[in-house]
């Protein structure tokens, strides 16, 4: 069953492991290590795919894929407005001291949607 406008909207404002963000543009964006393996697909290929799912309490999913709308160098802000979207509050500092020393640097990829496809399979 697919999901309505608003229940892809609530699904994708809880947390999951995805590396998503919606800005207030509507562009999704992911961080990742400037010349990385990723980083140099995306870039040339133009284009990617973002998948963020859940298994419990039923198996639920949304995907959106399109072009790369802009690449720029990631920033500090970037990484904070992740790492809060996504840990719990007590292992922000300890992460983002981590990733300040060992993933930097890095770039933000933003993704302008054209497809966007959405479901709760239920229970399996």
């Amino acid at each position: 069953m697919a999901l309505s406008k608003e229940e892809r909207e609530q699904f994708l404002a809880e947390p999951h492991i995805a590396a998503l963000s919606v800005s207030a543009g509507g562009e999704p964006w992911v961080i990742t290590g400037t010349g990385s393996r990723k980083h140099r697909l995306i870039e040339t290929q133009g284009e990617f795919t973002l998948m963020a799912e859940r298994l419990e309490p039923t198996v639920r999913y949304v995907t959106v894929d399109g072009p790369v709308s802009r690449i720029e160098d990631g920033t500090d802000e970037h990484l904070v407005e992740m790492t809060k979207r996504y840990l719990p509050p007590d292992k922000v500092d300890a992460y983002l001291e981590f990733a300040r020393r060992e993933h930097f640097p890095m770039v933000a990829i933003w993704l302008k949607p054209q497809h966007w496809l959405s479901a709760d399979l239920g229970s399996i």
